[in-house]
């Protein structure tokens, strides 16, 4: 508490500004029940105020000397400073996310992740590699690497039923990210009313969102900076008699793509032989150039930047031997039983 006479040029004083302590230059006083005082900050910017005898007791007059010491917690300050490097650790470590995971990635995964999903911005994408190339992983990766570098903080996934535990038990055990599972107990606890607003990490089950419209309605609500759809090719979508059919599952696909920055699709079997069908899929990545009426022949585009599909002869390990073993086709003949060709030759004469 500072007192009237105390107030002279050149002493410092906290409380007449909020963060910080000012220089007085000169005070003029009023008698007993007040003062002018003409204060400088700590910016050199100049001010001044009158204060009543009231207010002057809230001031403190501030110890002489450097406005900065070195009394802190020597722990404390050590930890703010890990933790600070730990933030900005991407910047020296290109690869930190993989270097601080429980895994060993194949060179397919650290090039889906580093050299192509994380250099788009925002980033629209469908993974399409073949069964087993680990897309698990490459996900796990993606989504650490951009928490690390700040660009991640709401991340959704929506999966297949019986993939929603698996999922949550790979990102925790492997990345150590834990996602809580949207069910209908958290859906009616919810304190807000929105259960996803209050879980910024969450794994949906597909058909709980597509079939659901309240469910829908509190998606609208929020906003992503990641989905991640798994079995993505169950959001289909048909294009028959001149027209476009579009399942629940594929208008949940649009509504994820509203309320979400990056969108990342997953399935290792993206193309159903129709080519327009498979036009429709890739338009929940960008409407805009999938946009209109297909006209086979003429809606023929590059797609390379909008997925990658390695099938298992491209996959090798670092030391270059093929992770997977060579598939070797081709035709063997065998004679049918005479049980058998009766069956043969009714079943398609019954066809005809």
């Amino acid at each position: 508490m500072a007192l009237l006479e105390e107030l002279a040029p050149g002493v410092l004083v906290k409380g007449l500004l909020p963060g910080g302590a000012v220089t007085i230059i000169s005070v003029k006083r009023h008698g007993s029940v007040g003062v002018e005082l003409v204060y400088q900050d700590a910016g050199g910017k100049l001010g001044s105020e009158l204060l009543y005898s009231d207010s002057i007791g809230h001031l403190e007059i501030a110890p002489a000397g450097l406005p900065w010491s070195f009394d802190a917690d020597g722990a404390l300050f050590r930890l703010t400073s890990e933790a600070y490097r730990i933030r900005l650790a991407y910047l020296f470590d290109p690869l930190i996310a993989v270097h601080t995971s429980l895994i060993e990635p194949l060179p397919h995964q650290i090039t889906a992740v580093y050299e192509t999903m994380l250099t788009k911005q925002p980033l629209r994408y469908l993974l399409a590699d073949d069964p087993g190339a680990g897309k698990t992983i490459m996900t796990g990766l993606l989504i650490k690497e951009l928490m690390i570098r700040g660009d991640l903080r709401r991340c959704l996934i929506v999966a297949p039923g019986n993939l929603v535990e698996q999922w949550q038990d790979e990102l925790n055990q492997r990345f150590h990210i834990v996602f809580d599972i949207l069910t209908n107990d958290r859906l009616e606890a919810s304190a807000t009313g929105n259960a996803f607003a209050e879980m910024p990490l969450c794994i949906a089950r597909l058909d709980k969102l597509s079939r659901n419209e309240q469910v829908q309605d509190r998606l609208r609500q929020t906003e992503w900076d990641l989905v991640v759809v798994d079995e993505a090719h169950k959001m289909s979508a048909t294009f028959y008699g001149g027209e476009s059919r579009y399942t629940k599952r594929y208008q949940l696909g649009e509504l994820l793509g509203k309320v979400t920055r990056h969108l990342v699709l997953l399935t290792a079997t993206p193309h159903n032989g129709k080519e327009e069908d498979f036009q429709l899929f890739l338009r929940l990545l960008d409407a805009d150039r999938f946009e209109g009426k297909f006209r086979d022949g003429v809606h023929k585009v590059d797609v390379s930047d909008l997925m990658r599909h390695f099938v298992k002869e491209q996959l090798y390990t670092f030391e270059g031997t093929p992770l997977f073993p060579e598939r070797l086709a081709y035709t063997v003949n065998y004679q049918l039983s005479g049980l058998e060709e009766t069956l043969y030759q009714e079943v398609t004469d019954y066809v005809r």
